[in-house]
């Protein structure tokens, strides 16, 4: 199975109220972090946000080809230009995340044969920690075009393989500097 890894970093990060994907963490930063834990579970990693910006972490950086549309332009961008057939596409901002559960999402890939395939937590389907076909990209820019950016009408559009039983604390996200704190003061 063809795969690639792609970290979203190019969120605003407005309730942050600074750059999450480069806020510090285990000697590196939040991106550096996520892009080498998702390199780790699939042999790749590139960052999809401002070249400009985010060069300086030593992944290949794609620009954002759907710029204002939120992560659903990000995850469009990574099938976009991407030459696998399977994308493990993540969040730059959960620090739970290791190389084994990507990996397990991975081989639920496989294991499904196209579409999409999410972990569920507590909050239902997480689809910015998630593996993507490539022919997933048609729906995604449907749903763009029609201005339908929320992360929930990528769940609509793709029909996912939903994959249970995993700890929910994995996908754990930082989105206030509460949310950083917090989870920086776990042993």
């Amino acid at each position: 199975m063809r795969q690639a890894g792609f970290v979203l970093v190019g969120g605003k990060s407005t309730r942050m109220g600074r750059d999450k994907a480069l806020l510090p963490w285990k000697g590196t930063t939040l991106a550096r972090n996520a892009a080498r834990i998702v390199e780790e579970a699939c042999g790749s990693a590139a960052l999809i946000g401002d070249p400009v910006r985010y060069s300086q972490l030593g992944y290949p950086v794609f620009a954002d080809r759907f710029a204002g549309c939120g992560p659903m332009g990000g995850i469009a961008t990574a099938l976009a230009v991407s030459d696998c057939d399977w994308n493990l596409v993540t969040g730059c901002d959960m620090p739970a995340l290791t190389p084994e559960v990507l990996r397990l999402l991975l081989h639920e890939a496989r294991e499904a044969g196209g579409g999409a395939v999410f972990p569920v937590s507590d909050s239902g389907p997480e689809p910015l920690c998630a593996v993507y076909h490539r022919g997933c990209l048609p729906a995604l820019e449907r749903a763009i075009a029609a201005g339908r950016f929320r992360m929930r009408d990528a769940v609509a559009v793709v029909n996912p393989r939903l994959v249970t039983g995993m700890d929910p604390a994995i996908f754990a996200n930082l989105n206030t500097p509460e949310d950083f704190e917090e989870f920086t003061a776990r042993p």
